[in-house]
């Protein structure tokens, strides 16, 4: 079994007391690797490395580092093979996925933000006569820690480290404790690149001792945070109580998902699909509501689930396998709860609904597309995030409604409408209050435009120009260049 330590300073370090866990995979309970589980006093060093690092590393021209970050692509391409099993294996996912996009978005992140690296400019401000230059300059934070979950572990890691170094920062990453190998592997990658010491530093660990350390932590300047409401709320306090840290929260998501009466019914549902089923719904911008009209919803509704039960579960190394593991045990008893009590509360049980166990998933905690029939918004299983491949169904009767049973929750993440009617479309579109909209097609998202969302689905956005720019400070400089003595005349 593969141990790893902490990337620390350019170096694999023991943690100061020496404990370690394992991380295992969730689809057949194979255990993959030992790390080392960081404490306080391990984060402390590595933040103390990423602090000693940034100015010489913030000095450094943009060409400089961008060229830095293709050197790392290119190690990534030659191991791309590798990390798409590992990161299949420690997340539970189908090796489909991970080979089609985690490592496929990993890569396209570095590529894209090393040139972006290239173009971080300023602006000037004209000021009326002449005899003052006014502009504006950006700078990196300084420490930005990142902390990601175990969903997507290598795509999210290099969406937010990526930016972060190519602005000009030093890094702390921390990847969840329950998928974190790939992301350690990172470290033997920028390695090899030829960054400099102490640039990235990376910790595994629990959330509770060594995210928390990174939370409250003086000397780092920025938290990026994907994954729960509750810890995200977490991250704000702890930002407010330390030294008034900038956070940028991913946070969880309840997506809507309208189908009007003129949508290609049998595009949409497998657009829906693909929403809920990806990553076994263990997305924060899923979509789990559907809002199908009523003259459509008995034929998308069969449709849907006669889909679902087609939906091949299993062996994760077989290409032609659809869906994997949930994350553990826990989130089963988490995503099975939600649908027995929905099933108490009045909701019909369409399809799915019980866990898988016929080998090969004897050992995994493989549960199906799950589809629950309800006629009130206001149920739980609608209102809360569930995290699983759990979707509600309830018919409408006019757009407008649709609209407004969208927008009734407090999330605001994705959103998607499904229509062949141009003006319902961008009608949607203004109305949602969400993050990101996808319309005739579903959580497509491209590390060249922002991602993020409204309300309790977080703060801030990644990916894009936006995404380069949260990990950067604007300065205003103002150089006064009229004769001496004109500005200030006091007798």
């Amino acid at each position: 079994m593969k141990k790893y330590k902490l990337f620390i300073n350019n170096e694999w370090v023991d943690a100061e007391d020496n404990k370690t866990f394992v991380s295992t995979c969730p689809a057949t309970g194979e255990e993959l690797a030992e790390l080392a589980l960081a404490s306080e006093n391990d984060v402390d060093k590595a933040v103390k490395a990423a602090r000693a690092a940034f100015p010489k590393w913030a000095a450094k021209s943009g060409d400089e580092r961008a060229n830095l970050m293709m050197k790392a692509m290119d190690i990534m391409k030659s191991r791309y093979d590798e990390l798409a099993e590992i990161e299949a294996k420690d997340v539970g996912k189908p090796i489909k996925e991970t080979s089609g996009t985690d490592i496929e978005y990993a890569l396209m992140a570095m590529e894209y933000f090393s040139n972006k690296a290239r173009q971080i400019r300023g602006d000037e401000v004209p000021i009326a006569g002449g005899d003052t230059l006014c502009y504006e300059t950006w700078e990196p934070y300084g420490v930005v820690g990142s902390i990601i979950p175990w969903n997507f572990p290598i795509h999210i890691a290099t969406r937010t480290i990526c930016p972060a170094l190519s602005a000009g920062n030093a890094v702390v990453l921390k990847a969840s404790s329950l998928a974190p190998i790939t992301c350690q592997i990172l470290g033997e990658i920028f390695t090899e690149a030829g960054y400099p010491e102490g640039v990235l530093n990376i910790v595994s660990g629990s959330g509770s001792v060594t995210g928390e350390a990174m939370l409250v932590h003086p000397d780092i300047d920025m938290i990026s945070f994907t994954g729960s409401t509750a810890v995200g709320r977490r991250c704000m306090q702890a930002a407010a109580e330390s030294n008034l840290k900038k956070v940028i929260l991913e946070l969880g998501g309840k997506g809507p998902f309208i189908a009007a009466k003129d949508c290609k019914v049998s595009d949409a549902v497998n657009s829906l699909i693909l929403g809920f089923c990806f990553m076994q719904g263990e997305v924060c911008c899923a979509s789990t509501r559907l809002y199908a009209h009523e003259d459509i919803y008995d034929e998308f509704v069969d449709l849907l689930v006669k889909r679902c039960n087609s939906v091949k579960l299993g062996d994760i190394m077989d290409p032609e396998t659809q869906m994997g593991s949930l994350i553990d045990e826990n989130q089963f008893k988490t995503v099975d709860g939600y649908v027995q009590r929905a099933v108490k509360d009045g909701a019909k049980l369409l399809c799915g609904g019980e866990r898988k166990t016929e080998p090969p998933m004897d050992k995994g905690y493989f549960y199906p597309p799950t589809v629950l029939e309800v006629n009130d918004n206001k149920m739980e299983c609608v209102q809360e995030e569930i995290f699983g491949p759990v979707v509600t169904a309830m018919k409408y009767r006019d757009f407008d409604e649709a609209l407004e049973l969208a927008n009734d929750t407090v999330y605001g993440l994705g959103a998607t409408v499904w229509s062949e009617d141009v003006r319902k479309l961008v009608k949607a579109t203004r109305t949602f209050d969400a993050g990101i909209v996808w319309m005739n097609t579903n959580v497509m998202s491209k590390i060249e435009a922002s991602y993020g969302g409204n309300k309790l689905s977080g703060i801030g956005r990644e990916g894009g120009i936006v995404g380069l720019m949260e990990y950067m400070k604007c300065k205003n400089n103002v150089l006064f260049l009229g004769e001496e003595g004109n500005y200030y005349d006091f007798k």
